[in-house]
């Protein structure tokens, strides 16, 4: 490999010799190096001669916006090369830009704007210090105090069981088993205890709300748990037993109402409460006709009696007269239905029924119609 070229410098095997009666030939830039000078790196200004070394940036060059070759220009907002704007008598800006920030967030953080329906707590390094009510207020500025806005006027509801959840099955009275759900409305009383006494306060009022309910229902019977006044009853006992508990507790809650949304019995035995409901159904139909038969019976007997009565007033003041006014229209009532004829005494001409012979006479017609024809049958 003698007397080959070597594209870093030099000639291969360390020779030397040249073409030309030169010293070696050296890479691209044409310019010998005797080799004395080791290899060269041809992606260096240069030739990788100490004239035109590249060095590697320094921390230092990169934190004063400088690099190997000197300062850098150009480059965007942020980029390499940005400046803060300059003052009078060219001092920077920047101290004076970070103080209104600063200024800025303090002020934003120590006004707070609360609602009408709102109230505030405020907090001085986690510890309560007071409450604010509607209006602009002004505190020490973030971290030193916060404040929580909350709506103290919004009614809130939590429904039991919540949806996914399995059923609430719970024993009454009769020791009846019945499904039940309801709606707890309630809201905020005492801003200050509503955040302070209680860990997770949604937590407790379900969880006070559930116990109340079972104590209630306890008290009812199966059926009244089913009827519009037994569910009126235990709603009111469960509002009063909740909240009860959540004043014991200062939770700062007050209990709006509750409502039973539905009262069913459990899946596995609904068709047999079915067939038990629809037999009371038509036992209370047959109680409401016997009803209606009864009153229209005894309403019949009191108009009767209050006509016999007034009968007997005109009786006592009259009693002949009356006696036989009666004894006159019972027996038109009596013979108006008879054929008889009575006759008292002697030389009293008969009475002749007149009525009685049509009636009789009658029948007498119509049998000889239908043998006429027979008999004009029988003389042909």
């Amino acid at each position: 490999m003698a007397g080959k070229k070597n594209p870093w410098g030099g000639s291969s095997g360390g020779s030397s010799n040249g073409n030309n009666g030169g010293g070696g030939d050296g890479g691209p830039s044409g310019e010998g190096s005797g080799g004395s000078d080791g290899p060269r790196n041809p992606w260096l200004p240069g030739g990788g001669t100490d004239a035109g070394k590249r060095r590697s940036a320094s921390i230092e060059d990169i934190f004063k916006n400088r690099g190997p070759e000197g300062p850098r220009r150009g480059g965007g907002t942020g980029g390499p090369g940005f400046r803060f704007p300059e003052g009078p008598g060219g001092r920077s800006l920047a101290p004076v830009l970070t103080v209104g920030v600063l200024v800025i967030g303090i002020l934003l953080s120590s006004l707070h704007l609360v609602d009408p329906k709102e109230k505030a707590v405020v907090k001085t390094f986690g510890e309560y210090s007071r409450t604010l009510d509607s209006g602009l207020h002004l505190t020490a500025p973030y971290p030193i105090q916060t404040v929580d806005i909350e709506d103290v006027e919004g009614v809130r509801a939590v429904n039991i069981p919540t949806s996914g959840e399995n059923a609430k099955l719970i024993l009454t009275g009769d020791q009846n088993l019945v499904d039940l759900s309801y709606i707890v409305r309630w809201r905020i009383n005492d801003l200050a205890d509503f955040k302070f006494q209680l860990a997770e306060p949604i937590e407790t009022v379900s969880e006070v709300a559930e116990a109340a309910m079972r104590a209630s229902v306890a008290e009812k019977t199966l059926d009244e748990t089913f009827t519009g006044a037994g569910r009126a009853e235990i709603q009111q006992s469960v509002r009063e037993r909740m909240q009860a508990t959540l004043d014991a507790y200062r939770s700062g809650i007050q209990v709006v109402g509750v409502e039973i949304a539905k009262a069913d019995p459990p899946s596995e035995v609904v068709d047999a409460f079915r067939d038990v409901s629809v037999a009371e159904q038509n036992a209370d139909a047959s109680r409401n006709q016997a009803r209606g038969y009864a009153q229209q019976t005894i309403a019949g007997a009191e108009g009767e009696a209050e006509a016999f009565d007034k009968v007997y007033e005109q009786y006592a003041l009259a009693p002949e007269v009356t006696r036989q006014r009666l004894y006159y229209e019972t027996m038109e009532r009596v013979l108006a239905q008879t054929d008889k004829t009575i006759l008292e005494a002697e030389g009293v001409t008969p009475y002749l029924p007149l009525p009685e012979l049509r009636r009789r006479a009658a029948p007498a017609q119509g049998a000889q119609i239908t043998v006429q024809p027979n008999q004009t049958q029988q003389g042909q």
